[in-house]
């Protein structure tokens, strides 16, 4: 774990004090998902430069705020994490646990789903993510999974190299997952815990 990063469980009404956690990334880079022989042959992620870089806030975008989950989910079996540097709020995360209409779950209880994970942008790169990510996979498995997921975009490149390297492999891609943001692909990571 990260040194002067504790990560403590907190109940799922502190929703509000999650959600001040600003999630929007600058993106520079993106993946290009290229079919090989009509998709028959596989596909090909390319890096590139989106040219004109810009801020993605998942949270602006309608139902996507944490302040939206309960009214769409049963949180009652999720879990939240926070992040503490001494008194301040550094990130969290979000873990979904059989939960009914979170399809990524499978209807399995032996899976989780990392399903928000967030680092205040002054503490990014300074091991928060780090240890919420190994919080995380010590929660998951003392609640009896045996892997997990984790879905990040296309547009997030700095999110994909995160979990690579945390171990994670590319599970799944989905091309058309995204009707409000077509250019997006949708890539589903796994780890076997």
């Amino acid at each position: 774990m990260a040194t002067g990063i504790e990560v403590t469980e907190e109940p799922i009404a502190g929703l509000v004090d999650y959600a001040s956690i600003p999630i929007a990334f600058r993106v520079e880079r993106i993946f290009d998902v290229q079919l090989i022989s009509a998709g028959i042959g596989g596909v090909l992620l390319h890096e590139r430069d989106v040219g004109q870089p810009y801020i993605k806030d998942y949270d602006a975008m309608e139902g996507n705020s944490p302040s939206s989950w309960p009214t769409r989910w049963d949180l009652s079996s999720w879990a939240m994490l926070a992040a503490h540097s001494g008194r301040t709020r550094t990130g969290g995360a979000e873990v979904a646990l059989d939960t009914v209409g979170v399809d990524m779950l499978e209807g399995r209880k032996d899976l989780a789903v990392l399903w928000d994970i967030r680092v205040h942008p002054e503490y990014r790169r300074k091991g928060v993510g780090r240890a919420l990510f190994a919080a995380v996979e010590a929660l998951a498995r003392s609640r009896g999974c045996r892997e997990f997921k984790v879905e990040t975009q296309s547009t997030n490149v700095g999110a994909c190299r995160f979990y690579a390297r945390q171990g994670c492999s590319l599970a799944a891609l989905n091309r058309f997952a995204y009707q409000d943001c077509p250019e997006e692909t949708q890539l589903i990571w796994r780890k076997d815990l």
